[in-house]
């Protein structure tokens, strides 16, 4: 009776083949755990793990000792299971959705079937495939574009070669035609561009031609020109050596050679070749000479002083054409004339370089016949006597061209007459000596004066600034370097406190009754007369500066 009881008792605590639905999990098994656990049901309260329903026909065999835990059905369609067919009909899409989705997508809601999720996932993958679809297509159209651009490249790389080196239009680019003004530094002699350019070309020359020749090997313009080009990334041809030749004649012998060695297919040793030997003071020991450096330097300082002269001629004919005409000596120049416009001086013109001998060529069938009498036929010499006559003759008679006229030299504008009506011809000549005499101090002006100049235009403003700072700190006297400090603060124009201390240096050597200067031991103290008309400070600065400008 009792083993009965115990007997019913665990026949009823076994699950029978109908179990409830266990909950589902909402997150992925954790890989430590080998194997998942299935839940209670829940009218179970004991801990005993549930043993799964036995398979149709087999009710009677006992369940084995051990038995492998199976997932569930839901556990199988879990992201983490290999057995998503859902995943595989697409591997040529790179799309990789984020956890959260793949379990939204993999597990259905309660009550909804199976088929709306495997639905959703096929339009899922179907507009991955077109979005594939269509970066397949803008790949393709990005090579397509991309060889077109490089074909396109290719075939305008000759013509950019052959391009010469002067703007193909009238008017040089604006870098090149406004390049006087836009140096820095204080105005001085300054050569144009395309001068200092030729300068460029001249010391990358003498460069390669002082290695050659250091290393006893014949330059020729073949190799000095495809050094210079890779140094300047400039086009550089023989016209350019013409102009060098002519500022500097005494800087190199060229001859034409032949049986120099050459390393290139194209270039036969027996063919002539421009050579270049540097003209160098022999030494004092008899040795080869050898350009150095301080030579290569002297040489340098000589072709650009050249150019300097070269210009020098023009700007005294353009003196020389003015109304009244001004004459300044060389040696007291510092800038050009105001309207001198430096970038507009003509080229240099290239000097005659040797050119190889000229070969005897057979042009016309008379020459032909002439050499080669003796080695034809009869026949043969008949023809080509025929074909001498008619290509002698006439095939129309040429009518001489009319001579065109010589364009007159250009010459500088003159005022109208119509705007000068009624002014006397004497007080004209006195404005335009006046103007004259403006400009040739402006010309012969030392760096020093157009310094001074320039800080005296400033002083106008710097006392306005220098009074409301005194009004402000409200002291008799200030340091130097405080009130060099507020004042480069409050001015417009950016100046160090070193300039803004000469500044105030010159302010108080030409205005000694406003601004004084009182140096205590270490210190400088500048102590300034507010009760001074600022007008009038202003105005003798104003005076000071012109009289000074028209020395």
């Amino acid at each position: 009776m009792e083993q009965r009881r115990v007997t019913d008792f665990f026949a009823r605590r076994r699950p029978g083949p109908h179990i409830a639905p266990p909950k589902l999990a909402c997150r992925t098994p954790s890989p430590a755990r080998p194997a998942l656990r299935a839940p209670d049901s829940a009218t179970s309260g004991s801990r005993k793990r549930a043993r799964p329903p036995a398979a149709p026909g087999r009710d009677q065999a006992g369940p084995p000792a051990r038995r492998r835990l199976r997932l569930s059905a839901d556990a199988v369609s879990s992201p983490s299971s290999p057995e998503a067919p859902d995943s595989l009909e697409a591997p040529d899409i790179p799309a990789c959705p984020s956890l959260g989705q793949k379990i939204k997508k993999s597990t259905p809601a309660a009550g909804q079937p199976r088929q709306l999720t495997s639905s959703q996932n096929q339009d899922t993958i179907s507009e991955l495939a077109s979005c594939l679809q269509r970066a397949r297509e803008l790949g393709a159209r990005v090579r397509v574009l991309k060889s077109s651009a490089q074909d396109a490249g290719e075939s305008c790389t000759p013509e950019a070669k052959g391009r010469p080196e002067e703007p193909c239009g009238e008017k040089a680019p604006a870098y090149q035609r406004f390049h006087a003004l836009a140096q820095p530094g204080p105005p001085g002699l300054v050569l144009p561009y395309k001068y200092q350019v030729l300068a460029e070309m001249f010391r990358s020359m003498d460069t390669i031609v002082g290695m050659l020749h250091n290393r006893s090997e014949t330059p020729t313009f073949a190799k000095v020109q495809r050094g210079v080009q890779d140094m300047m990334r400039r086009r550089f041809e023989e016209r350019n050596v013409g102009q060098i030749k002519t500022v500097y004649p005494a800087s190199y012998c060229f001859r034409q050679e032949r049986g120099v060695p050459t390393f290139k297919d194209g270039v036969k040793r027996s063919d002539y070749q421009l050579t270049i030997e540097p003209l160098l003071e022999q030494e004092a020991d008899g040795a080869a000479p050898q350009l150095t450096a301080s030579r290569l330097l002297q040489r340098r300082q000589i072709f650009s002083q050249k150019l300097v002269e070269h210009v020098k001629e023009h700007h005294k004919a353009f003196l020389a054409s003015l109304r009244p005409p001004m004459v300044v000596p060389e040696d007291q120049l510092t800038r050009w004339h105001p309207r001198f416009n430096v970038d507009e001086v003509p080229d240099i013109e290239p000097a005659v370089l040797p050119q190889p001998p000229a070969t005897e060529k057979l042009t016309t069938a008379q020459e032909v016949l002439a050499r080669a009498r003796s080695l034809m036929s009869p026949r043969m010499e008949k023809a080509l006597s025929q074909l001498a006559l008619r290509s002698a003759e006439p095939s129309s008679p040429g009518l001489p061209r009319p001579a065109l006229p010589d364009t007159p030299p250009a010459t500088p504008p003159a005022a109208s007459p119509s705007a000068l009506k009624g002014v006397s011809q004497d007080l004209l000549e006195r404005v335009r000596a006046k103007e004259a005499q403006k400009q040739l101090a402006q010309m012969t002006r030392c760096p020093e004066q157009e310094q001074r100049l320039q800080r005296l235009e400033r002083l106008p403003e710097l006392a306005r600034v220098l009074r409301s700072v005194f009004v402000s700190e409200r002291k008799p006297a200030l340091s130097m370097e405080v009130a060099c400090a507020r004042m480069v603060g409050s001015c417009r124009t950016a100046m160090s406190p070193g300039e803004m201390e000469k500044h105030l240096l010159l302010l108080s050597e030409l205005l000694p009754d406003w601004l004084s200067l009182h140096h205590i031991r270490t210190d400088t103290y500048v102590k300034l007369d507010k009760a001074a008309d600022l007008a009038s400070i202003t105005a003798r600065l104003a005076h000071q500066a012109r009289a000074e400008e028209g020395l």
